[in-house]
């Protein structure tokens, strides 16, 4: 996937949300957040990530110091601020070399994961703003599932951290399986628990718990924009283990 390419169309589609839209609407899927909240959101954390790629860091950056953080009050010129960091991100990473080590809140990454992150971060908060704005909400299977795997990598390397409990119980097992054509290996995930460590892979899997529908649905259901009763899509097994897997991971 051209990662650089799709955040960039994720990043326009995001911003056309925003035009003409009251940015004092409140956004369900974000409790206590308005549109103008959720922009500015969006917008400096690619600012973030840029300097964090441009200066090539090795320790985190205030959010409050980054440069040019903080929305113009004008909404056009808000929307070409929210270009404007994209871009940012994708030239701070052209510069600097896609396999520079950089800080990321999971430890030394290429810089090229940042761009990724943002991607995946720009497409959820996508579908808040639609949805915030009673829109139809879509999003291209390949890219859905490249965010699941995304997500899980992340679940892996954070689950059970200073002390929470794991979204998975010992013994059981998260079985994902996209039904959009074309994806093949790509559109299933099972994920597991062993020693205290929650792993996933692509491989098929009855699962304690089996979860099937479409790759963009399956996505929003984990990261609790939507539930699984909304979107429409089949479980197999026990599905308490949703219950806890929804509970003990972020939104």
């Amino acid at each position: 996937m051209d990662y650089a390419a799709a955040f960039l169309d994720e990043n326009r589609a995001f911003a056309a949300l925003f035009d003409g839209a009251d940015q004092s609407v409140p956004v369900p899927t974000c409790p206590g957040w308005s549109l103008n909240q959720l922009l500015r959101h969006v917008g400096r954390g690619d600012r973030w990530a840029a300097q964090i790629v441009r200066d090539r860091l090795d320790q985190p950056l205030d959010p409050r110091s980054v440069e040019g953080g903080k929305p113009p009050p004008d909404p056009a010129d808000a929307i070409s601020w929210l270009h404007g960091g994209a871009q940012r991100l994708v030239d701070a990473v052209e510069l600097s070399g896609v396999e520079t080590p950089v800080w990321t809140f999971l430890g030394e990454r290429p810089a090229n994961w940042w761009i990724r992150r943002r991607l995946h971060e720009v497409a959820v908060h996508r579908a808040d703003a639609a949805y915030a704005l009673g829109r139809d909400f879509a999003l291209q299977p390949d890219i859905a599932a490249d965010g699941i795997s995304e997500f899980l990598d992340r679940i892996c390397a954070q689950a059970g951290a200073n002390g929470a409990p794991l979204p998975l119980e010992e013994g059981r097992t998260l079985h994902l399986h996209a039904t959009d054509p074309g994806l093949g290996a790509a559109g299933e995930w099972t994920v597991s628990v062993s020693g205290g460590c929650i792993s996933w892979a692509h491989e098929h899997g009855k699962g304690t718990l089996a979860v099937r529908g479409g790759a963009a649905e399956l996505l929003l259901a984990m990261t609790r924009r939507t539930s699984l009763t909304q979107t429409g899509v089949e479980t197999f097994g026990d599905e308490a283990v949703w219950q806890h897997w929804v509970e003990c991971t972020p939104l």
